[in-house]
């Protein structure tokens, strides 16, 4: 038996059109064609990115002080100031602001069901 890292990435939310909508309008990652229900998939690579509806007995508003902390989400962009910048005129609450780091200029924001994302430049 042998594990080979991670395969897909999914987000549980509250509201599946709306955080569909973030990710793909002021993120810019593009939905795959088909999805299973209830979730909604992004062309992201190397690893699928998804975010879907809470799974039974998951309580999101109550995770504290925000879902998935103790869990490192890092995305990708070749343009980090722009988004950043992006982001931050759209209202998106930034946690941290850019600065340079072993990854590259790195940022992190809260997304709109709260789980804080990580972005950095270098590949």
């Amino acid at each position: 038996m042998t594990v080979t890292g991670p395969d897909f990435i999914a987000l549980q939310v509250r509201d599946l059109d709306r955080a569909a909508e973030f990710y793909e309008s002021d993120l810019g990652l593009r939905r795959v064609p088909t999805a299973p229900p209830g979730a909604v998939v992004f062309a992201t690579s190397p690893i699928p990115f998804a975010v879907r509806e809470p799974l039974p007995g998951v309580d999101l508003d109550a995770a504290t002080p925000r879902p998935g902390v103790g869990v490192a989400l890092w995305l990708h962009c070749d343009a980090v100031q722009e988004l950043h910048d992006s982001l931050a005129a759209s209202g998106t609450a930034i946690l941290r602001t850019p600065e340079p780091g072993p990854f590259g200029l790195t940022f992190t924001f809260i997304d709109p069901d709260g789980y804080a994302v990580t972005v950095h430049d270098k590949a």
